[in-house]
């Protein structure tokens, strides 16, 4: 199956759905389906429509966001062989996390293994009521490949994340929800229709603004607070420069809705 039947991209104005099309193998990642998703967000970020893409939704089809990697295709690798797996797949990862657009993980079920480490390179993650997360790589006798030893971390904390690891468990959405792992979490029939309405509302926002605000934070993770918030004061400062600047504080300042041109 070629890289484009296995990763749908739907547009509708400034807001894109991505799904993960392998529903026979619970979506799960082998080569193919990492570089059509990394095809995939490089063409959104690059795409010359009229109306470039604002905000992005990325999920699964059928019952599972990704139950893992394709262990069939993992368990022939050499380490070489491995080692591109693992590359590639920070490549992607990375890819989603630095884009300029915001990206929502819409867990519509399981996301295990690099399902979940995909979940963890979107901005936030909103979650179907009878979806499951975890990193169980240590049954198989190895570790997280694309990235989850750092962003779970991240996201939920050093002994959690250590917990989850060490142990392998799967945890629910509700627990997903109350260790900070999911932002929100929705009846499995609602779930896409939510991740709309905020992708829209985000849409509608600033995009230089929005976009700063994104690449802001994921660097200021890096640096000690000082120098971050420097970085912080700087691009408010080049904002001041921009037409949606200008434009977003006459329309406030006149009771109107402001239109953003992203310039």
């Amino acid at each position: 199956m070629a890289d484009n039947e296995l990763v749908a991209v739907e547009r509708t104005g400034a807001v894109a759905v991505v799904t993960i099309q392998r529903p026979d193998k619970l979506n799960a990642l082998n080569a193919e389906v990492v570089a059509g998703l990394a095809r995939a967000f490089r063409e959104l970020a690059s795409s010359s429509d009229p109306e470039p893409v604002r905000a992005a939704i990325l999920t699964g089809a059928g019952k599972a966001f990704v139950a893992g990697a394709d262990i069939a295709q993992m368990a022939q690798m050499t380490p070489v062989e491995a080692k591109r797996f693992a590359d590639a797949g920070h490549a992607l990862c990375h890819l989603i996390e630095s884009s300029s657009f915001p990206v929502i993980a819409a867990v519509n079920g399981y996301a295990l293994g690099g399902g979940c480490e995909l979940a963890l390179s979107c901005d936030f993650i909103y979650a179907a009521d009878v979806a499951k997360f975890g990193q169980p790589e240590v049954n198989l006798g190895i570790l997280p490949g694309f990235g989850g030893t750092q962003r779970l971390m991240r996201r939920v904390g050093a002994a959690r994340a250590r917990e989850l690891i060490f142990t392998g468990d799967m945890v629910s959405a509700e627990q997903a929800l109350a260790m900070g792992l999911a932002n929100a979490v929705f009846p499995a029939a609602e779930l896409l229709a939510k991740a709309r309405e905020t992708a829209t509302k985000i849409a509608s926002k600033g995009p230089l603004a929005v976009a700063a605000s994104k690449r802001v934070m994921l660097h200021g993770e890096t640096l000690d607070l000082p120098t971050a918030c420097e970085l912080e004061a700087q691009t408010f400062a080049a904002l001041f420069g921009s037409e949606d600047q200008r434009g977003g504080m006459t329309a406030f300042l006149g009771k109107t809705k402001a239109t953003f041109q992203g310039r």
